[in-house]
């Protein structure tokens, strides 16, 4: 008997919707509660609800899931939509921190958070675009 395996996505791996969006919705609290998330939070708007849909949607379609944000708005162009905002090593480092928390306190599994963070930390230390 062979038994055929399909490769799952990191979507379907993490959970799936409701686990991508209680992660997001954990990554902009974190911004909104904790100091040491003060440089990236005042990247932002007032409100982050508009951010917080922006980046689950971006991530569903990322990670294998539906691509709600290339539906919406085409594209990612991840960095020219950055452009506008300075990004150096400590907003990299911030972003990448509560990002790491988040996944934890919502319980994405450690070899799944790690192999994230080394795909976000990429992309992170690709945004920048300040020298500090």
């Amino acid at each position: 008997m062979t038994v055929t395996m399909t490769e799952q996505t990191i979507y379907e791996a993490i959970g799936g919707e409701l686990k991508l969006r209680e992660m997001v919705d954990r990554f902009y609290d974190l911004m909104e509660l904790e100091p040491e998330f003060a440089v990236i939070r005042a990247l932002h708007p007032p409100t982050t609800e508009g951010s917080r849909d922006k980046l689950f949607w971006f991530l569903s379609g990322w990670m294998g899931g539906p691509d709600a944000f290339v539906e919406r708005f085409g594209h990612p162009r991840l960095r020219a939509r950055h452009l506008p905002f300075p990004i150096g090593t400590t907003e990299r480092d911030q972003w990448l921190r509560a990002m790491a928390w988040a996944m934890e306190d919502v319980g994405i599994h450690e070899e799944l958070r790690v192999r994230l963070m080394q795909s976000f930390y990429q992309t992170a230390d690709w945004m920048r675009n300040h020298p500090h």
